[in-house]
């Protein structure tokens, strides 16, 4: 089986704790925390790109977060929570806030219990995609990374 790129959708905080992936392979994160009612569209995403992030002309590294119809008020408290886990310096670009050089994570241990914190302290609830490349669906599947889940990248 041809080695890819490949995403997984809609996992849950407890649903990513049990899988047992090679760290090197996942290039990217997100952690989508939405407030009730869905509709309304208010909600916080965190995520983090293995090789950095857009900002102007440079790639900047590290943890980020964007916003939307989230009250401006709430932002320092949401930068707080972030660095005081993983440092950074924050910068912001539109609704972006990047923590430069901020620790990075990739273990689902790491990741679930950022989403779990982030449901606890913002009031949200939490759905967590991950991309993986240079690695088969076979050894995701066997790292418990479930096939529903998946969605195949075109190349």
């Amino acid at each position: 089986m041809a080695k890819g790129r490949m995403r997984y959708w809609k996992i849950t905080s407890e649903e990513l704790g049990g899988y047992a992936y090679d760290e090197k392979n996942l290039l990217n994160w997100e952690i989508k925390c939405v407030r009730e009612p869905e509709d309304e569209a208010h909600f916080i995403g965190v995520f983090m790109y293995r090789n950095g992030t857009a900002y102007d002309y440079e790639s900047v590294k590290g943890i980020c977060y964007f916003h939307n119809n989230i009250d401006r008020k709430e932002l320092p408290e949401i930068t707080k929570f972030l660095q005081s886990k993983y440092n950074g310096k924050e910068m912001e670009k539109g609704d972006r806030i990047f923590l430069k050089d901020s620790k990075e994570i990739y273990s689902p241990k790491d990741i679930a219990e950022l989403a779990k914190e982030m449901e606890v302290k913002f009031n949200t609830k939490a759905i967590i995609s991950l991309e993986f490349g240079g690695i088969t669906a076979e050894a995701l599947k066997e790292a418990g990374l479930p096939e529903a889940k998946l969605l195949p990248i075109p190349t």
